[in-house]
């Protein structure tokens, strides 16, 4: 049994990702209560170093760490991230269905493919300074 997670929650994830991002900017919408923050592992200036956890690691799936430092990886931080929201009977039922047990080993497994072929996908469009390049 996961503990439960000490909000607010901090989600590292690839911002270059098209479906992580189009998830997380989800997310941000409905985070009135501030229970979540988003780090773009993606920034060049996002400095991994400081959480003990490799790029390489960051990378390979998404990781949801807690006020108290609790680490979330892949479905098991989507499950921490659908906490924030309690008065969502949607993001409730979810969470119960994706941790029970068959239904958490197909989640874990259908997460894996995706995290393991997610760098084919195509990636947004990074602008800076006025001009775009496709990442």
């Amino acid at each position: 049994m996961l503990p439960f997670p000490q909000f607010p929650l901090t989600i590292f994830y690839d911002g270059a990702c098209r479906v992580c991002a189009a998830e997380m900017s989800i997310y941000r919408i409905r985070n009135r209560a501030s229970r979540l923050v988003f780090v773009d592992i993606s920034d060049p200036g996002f400095g991994p170093e400081r959480n003990g956890i490799s790029l390489d690691d960051f990378m390979a799936q998404m990781h949801v760490i807690d006020h108290d430092g609790a680490i979330y990886r892949g479905v098991e931080g989507f499950w921490a991230i659908w906490q924030a929201f309690p008065g969502s009977t949607w993001y409730g039922l979810l969470g119960r269905l994706v941790m029970l047990p068959g239904v958490n080993f197909l989640a874990r497994a259908g997460y894996g493919i995706f995290a393991r072929y997610r760098r084919y996908l195509p990636h947004r469009h990074t602008c800076a300074d006025g001009t775009c390049r496709l990442d």
